[in-house]
């Protein structure tokens, strides 16, 4: 009896840790959300926790979540504007174009490509993407004009991941739906966040550039040497266009013009005559970017189906109760209990990928944030709290894509790069990222202005 009454209290526990090791096998992670929301719930049936009538509860709130969300059709067109950029070559021409213009500068492009995923985040939210093409635009070319493998890939993965915290970002528009709060201010709340973390890459390359000569070896001058009188039409043809259809996503949702899904749509179709404008929209080309899109779109929304059933036995069997007992019997203040949070969703970076964190994770934290007193430094009001706090579980989550073991921007890395460049070369590489990252998370804990700066927040 005596083990049965362990069991009866401990098995929410019991269910999270079945996740957290069955991660390690590499099956599919929404087939492993979904197979333990079954399994456990007949468990907790067995031992009279869990009613057989609930799992049609299922249902009502998968379609509720998912189907019927209208948050979440943003995201398919998103996924697509940023599947047609990268296809389309729209994202090599801006690349190309930022080589052009930093040739002459300390770590120029090192710079380029900074600067190039800081344009790609603020197109897409999908990291694979971004990654990918720019080690295989950029990479290769870094090598070859002699920058070392380690800041040469920390820089490449660095800025892909940005896309997890500039707006438009897929990840952002799921935390404010599960917080019910507003997509578009949790946008404009991580916009300073996010641009102020591709400044302090921009500055750490400038800084090292500079020190270590070796580092990142100046261009040739012969090389990308594009007459003046070229540069006007350059810029026009390869730069303007995604730059404005940009400024137009993010005004139409700062001036109240568009919702998320509305100006995610004109992204997905600025996209689009972009690559028509080029001569690039084919139909293979087209038919490639839906296949893609599709892909990304399925494997976003299974795991969010997943994690909906999951998520609903684990709160059944009293998996809140028992996470907000063991954290709030920890005996911390309010700056206790939150340093302990944002340690936990760092730690389940080096193992986890955001979207777990995200759904499982987010939901259990933020009621007991909710009653967190800080003081005059973040008020309650306007719900400035639940702000404050998705910001920085946002650029918590950034590392996640950058910590081993299972950093996955290293391992889109290491796929497509040259067989010279070794897995310790990168892990190396992130590590000055990593820590600018910790560095721009506790300047947002320290000063909540930076994220709060929006009128009625702050």
């Amino acid at each position: 009896m005596e083990l049965i009454d362990i069991i009866i209290d401990f098995l929410p526990l019991f269910m999270f840790m079945s996740l957290a090791i069955l991660l390690f096998t590499g099956y599919p992670v929404a087939f492993i959300l979904g197979g333990l929301a079954l399994l456990y719930g007949f468990i907790g049936f067995s031992l009279d926790m869990f009613s057989l009538v609930e799992f049609f509860n299922f249902l009502p709130r998968i379609w509720g979540q998912a189907a019927e969300n209208l948050v979440l059709v943003a995201v398919p067109t998103f996924v697509f504007m940023g599947v047609m950029m990268e296809r389309s070559g729209v994202a090599n021409d801006m690349l190309y174009v930022c080589q052009v213009l930093l040739k002459r500068v300390p770590g120029g492009l090192a710079i380029a490509v900074a600067v190039m995923g800081t344009i790609l985040a603020a197109m897409t939210g999908i990291i694979g993407a971004s990654v990918t093409m720019m080690t295989a635009l950029a990479l290769p070319t870094m090598l070859k004009q002699g920058y070392k493998h380690t800041l040469a890939t920390g820089v490449i993965c660095a800025s892909g991941t940005l896309g997890i915290l500039i707006p438009p970002s897929i990840m952002l528009i799921i935390m404010a739906d599960l917080l019910s709060v507003s997509v578009g201010d949790v946008f404009l709340a991580a916009l300073i966040p996010g641009l102020f973390l591709a400044v302090l890459y921009v500055g750490y390359i400038v800084i090292a550039a500079s020190i270590d000569k070796t580092l990142a070896p100046p261009l040739p001058p012969e090389l990308l040497n594009v007459p003046r009188s070229e540069m006007p039409s350059l810029l026009i043809r390869s730069f303007m266009p995604p730059v404005f259809l940009i400024a137009l996503i993010k005004g139409s949702i700062l001036l109240g013009w568009a919702t998320p899904s509305e100006a995610g749509a004109v992204g997905a179709f600025g996209a689009t005559l972009i690559a028509w404008g080029n001569g690039r929209l084919k139909r293979d080309m087209v038919t490639g970017v839906c296949q893609s899109a599709g892909l990304t779109v399925s494997f976003i929304f299974f795991i969010i189906v997943a994690a909906t059933c999951y998520a609903y036995v684990f709160r059944s069997l009293g998996g809140d109760d028992i996470i907000e007992e063991l954290i709030l019997g920890a005996g911390l203040d309010s700056w206790g209990l939150l340093f302990l949070i944002m340690g936990i969703v760092f730690i389940l970076g080096f193992f986890l990928d955001w979207v777990e964190i995200t759904l499982i994770i987010l939901p259990v934290f933020a009621p007991i944030v909710a009653t967190l007193d800080f003081g005059e430094h973040v008020t309650t009001e306007n719900r400035a709290m639940i702000y404050w706090f998705t910001i920085l579980v946002a650029i918590n989550l950034q590392t996640s894509f950058l910590t081993p073991p299972f950093g996955y921007a290293l391992f889109y890395l290491k796929g497509i790069a040259p067989k010279s460049v070794n897995l310790m070369s990168i892990y190396k590489g992130i590590i000055p990222f990593v820590i600018l990252q910790l560095a721009a998370l506790i300047l947002v804990i320290l000063v909540p202005t930076i994220a709060l700066w929006l009128p009625g927040l702050n």
